[in-house]
């Protein structure tokens, strides 16, 4: 079975949004934090921080639009939604929902 159109628009929205704030969280973790505690210079966790921030609501948002439209339970999507506040942890569920969605099977049904 394969996704409807709607699916498929919230998946890509998911998928973009999963990387971006990965991305963003990895910056914040492995470079903006190093600086601010280990040198002494904070402004770039200030902005860093500031645009995870924003761009992590964005994901909650992206990320619901596709659990309704996916019809997935609702500990699926707190699993996924957790994934992007650890880092690397939204690049593994973004492959992993990907691949579910298509299969038409929620996250963490068993293989």
């Amino acid at each position: 079975m394969s996704p409807s159109l709607n699916t498929d628009t919230a998946l890509l929205a998911y998928r973009v949004m999963a990387y971006v704030t990965g991305v963003v969280l990895l910056v914040l973790v492995l470079i903006a934090m190093p600086l601010k505690y280990f040198f002494g210079q904070p402004g770039m966790v200030a902005v860093v921080g500031v645009g995870h921030g924003f761009l992590y609501m964005v994901y909650i948002v992206v990320t619901l639009l596709l659990a309704e439209r996916a019809r997935w339970k609702p500990l699926d999507a707190l699993v996924v939604l957790v994934a992007g506040t650890i880092p690397f942890a939204s690049f593994f569920a973004e492959r992993r929902v990907t691949a579910r969605v298509h299969a038409g099977r929620s996250p963490l049904e068993a293989d």
